[in-house]
């Protein structure tokens, strides 16, 4: 090793990769552990191709880390390298800076972006500033971040070779038996400082993950089949006694892995309280062969206005039950949930009061909104718990075949927690189970209608899940008892709002 590649002694000698040695511990510490290791693997290893960094991985006896990051890879390899010869050679310059035939170039810091341009960086510095542009540019606010990265699993593959190969020549080293960090694992370690510190963020089990995920070059998923062969072929080198590693594959790695930046944030959720005050909305989106069925949707108005204000991907709609599409939904509203996917921004009190604003003083008034505002996830436990007591409370406008008399008035209103027997509906049955269910009609009154005796207004409150069309007409005898048999008449169902629903906690 020539004397300019040494760190020094003295108080102030520059290093070959812009670090000074005086009181410089980290450099010292690993150029020390760099000198430290078995001259004949890392001579080998750098011949077949490996980067100095898996060859700290895997011949080191101290621990991988953080330190590595902040030396570049030519200062490395200089004090890697095992004599003035092997450094001063064409031959090894050129193997030494060729693609990693381990980690393919990820440790190297060397990677293809979606444009299939090459980039480079000396150092985990760089190759952090790197990965925080590309975050950037997703637009998203971050506080704190998790790491995760992809490798492609030729990578173990090429390991679990070269390791087998060091087993072969070197099976009484004691560094062989010491347990080897993962690339994954090592590209972690030398990025996650950098990282934080660029991003301004801490690193926690945060609901923001940034992902890392490398794919093999197009060209290596051509070489294919020849490396599966070359693999076979010193399997059976292995087998034979054979510590030969053929050197023909190590050719074949000639581009670095492909890296796409994926940042994704955990859902954020919405809740509030809907109003339906048109017959021709339905709840969630309905398309039926292509074709639109009413004029829009509760999900879409609510979610179309949310998701805007998340600079979200997408979004789902959740609600405590459902009403059909020709079913007004008025009182105090049905509690629901949006769920925001990879949001870029959690919007504010005043965002959403304005969301509210938009979404009530439509043109058209399809659907209303209230208390609309930003919750955890607990909030899918408040929704079970809710809808295992709920209660309903609806307002139906019913026409009978006889004029209502007075005693009807006593007779319904007399019903409390009336037990009723309900058949899946004739006009579920082709999505639905069928079964029978029993339900509870907590009470009910009558309201007349001047001018005719054989409408009335039914007001009553029940169990959640009870079929109230089906409850007033019958449904050819699969309700049982309903309001047509109560009154002994035949009794339709003109018109249904739903009034109330009362949640567990409401």
């Amino acid at each position: 090793m020539s004397d300019e590649t040494k760190p020094a002694s003295g108080d102030s000698a520059v290093l070959p990769n812009g670090l000074v040695s005086h009181g410089d511990s980290r450099t010292r510490r690993v150029y020390e552990t760099a000198r430290s290791l078995h001259s004949g693997a890392v001579k080998d290893l750098l011949s077949l191709g490996v980067c100095e960094r898996c060859i700290f991985r895997l011949v080191a006896v101290e621990p991988f880390d953080s330190d590595l990051s902040s030396v570049s890879a030519s200062t490395l390899r200089s004090w890697l390298e095992v004599g003035d010869d092997e450094a001063g050679s064409s031959e090894s310059r050129s193997r030494c800076s060729r693609i990693c035939i381990v980690c393919l170039g990820i440790l190297q810091f060397v990677f293809s972006d979606a444009k299939q341009t090459l980039v480079k960086s000396d150092c985990g510095n760089g190759y952090a500033a790197k990965i925080t542009e590309l975050v950037k540019q997703d637009g998203h606010e971050v506080d704190s971040f998790g790491l995760e990265v992809s490798v492609p699993s030729i990578i173990t593959e090429n390991e679990r070779e070269v390791l087998s190969y060091l087993k072969g020549k070197y099976s009484t080293e004691g560094w062989l038996q010491r347990e080897k960090i993962s690339v994954k694992d090592a590209l972690k370690v030398l990025v996650l400082d950098p990282l934080k510190t660029l991003l301004g963020a801490k690193s926690d089990s945060s609901s923001f993950h940034i992902r890392l995920t490398y794919a093999k070059a197009s060209d290596m998923a051509q070489d294919a089949s020849e490396t599966t062969h070359e693999r076979k072929r010193r399997k059976a080198d292995e087998e034979n006694g054979s510590n030969c590693m053929s050197t023909n594959s190590v050719e074949k790695v000639s581009e670095p892995c492909i890296l796409s930046v994926h940042c994704n944030k955990m859902p954020i959720f919405f809740s509030g309280r809907y109003f339906k005050y048109s017959r021709n909305v339905s709840q969630t989106r309905w398309i039926i062969d292509d074709e639109r069925m009413g004029e829009a949707s509760v999900e879409e108005i609510i979610g179309g206005n949310i998701l805007p204000a998340c600079l979200g991907d997408s979004y789902k709609f959740h609600a405590a039950g459902r009403e059909d599409i020709d079913v007004r939904m008025l009182g105090s509203g049905r509690p629901f949930l949006i769920e925001v996917q990879n949001s870029r921004q959690c919007p504010s009190h005043q965002l959403l009061t304005e969301v509210e604003e938009k979404i009530n003083n439509s043109e058209k008034k399809l659907v209303g909104v209230k208390d609309l505002r930003c919750i955890g996830s607990q909030c899918w436990a408040t929704m079970r718990e809710g809808e295992a007591e709920k209660q309903k409370q609806y307002a139906a406008l019913v026409w009978i075949s006889r004029p209502l008399e007075e005693k009807d008035f006593n007779s319904i209103s007399s019903l409390k927690e009336l037990k009723i027997l309900q058949n899946t509906p004739i006009r579920v049955l082709h999505r639905r189970s069928p079964l029978e269910r029993e339900r509870t009609i907590h009470w009910m009154k009558v309201e007349k209608i001047k001018g005719n005796s054989h409408y009335f207004l039914l007001h009553l409150c029940t169990q959640a899940g009870t079929y109230i069309k089906e409850f007033v007409h019958g449904d050819l005898g699969r309700t049982t008892p309903s309001m047509g048999s109560i009154l002994g008449c035949r009794a339709e169902i003109i018109q249904l709002d739903v009034t109330d629903v009362k949640m567990g906690d409401s």
